[in-house]
């Protein structure tokens, strides 16, 4: 498997990472248009005119498992713009002794991508640094990349 993941842990619950996922806005920058809470809902994440995605709720697992079906996107920096369609975005939450374990794919984002380096270094901010912050401090960091 070559798709894009990471993961830590941190010693919040499992119940407060769930919802420090769900409070996109809280960790990824740009213009978030919909709810990004509820099965089934579908939203938008636009990045000036660098990036557009839609996304569909697809699970929604309380203290469990996230996961987003990449509908439409649009990466104005690489040749094929759509090669975000069709991918999952999926975090995975475990509880391990007194721990909470995020492990998040981005499924479908695989090294033959043009976007492949750049989208993971953007995840890996926004993941690894803002979203670990607002579970940890309560406070991401969506617009400091």
């Amino acid at each position: 498997m070559n798709d894009y993941t990471t993961s830590y842990t941190v010693d919040q619950t499992a119940e407060e990472v769930f919802a420090a996922i769900n409070n996109v806005r809280g960790w990824w920058s740009g213009n978030i248009e919909g709810n990004t809470d509820k099965l089934g809902e579908e939203w938008t994440y636009r990045y000036e005119d660098v990036h557009y995605s839609k996304q569909k709720i697809t699970q929604l697992v309380p203290g469990k498992k996230v996961e987003w079906l990449v509908l439409d996107a649009y990466l104005s920096f690489t040749e094929d713009k759509s090669e975000w369609n069709g991918t999952t975005v999926t975090f995975e939450i475990a509880t391990q002794d007194d721990k909470t374990e995020v492990r998040f794919t981005h499924k479908g984002l695989v090294p033959q991508f043009e976007c492949f380096n750049l989208c993971t270094d953007a995840w890996g901010f926004y993941i690894n640094e803002s979203l670990k912050n607002l579970i940890t401090t309560g406070k991401g960091e969506p617009n400091k990349a």
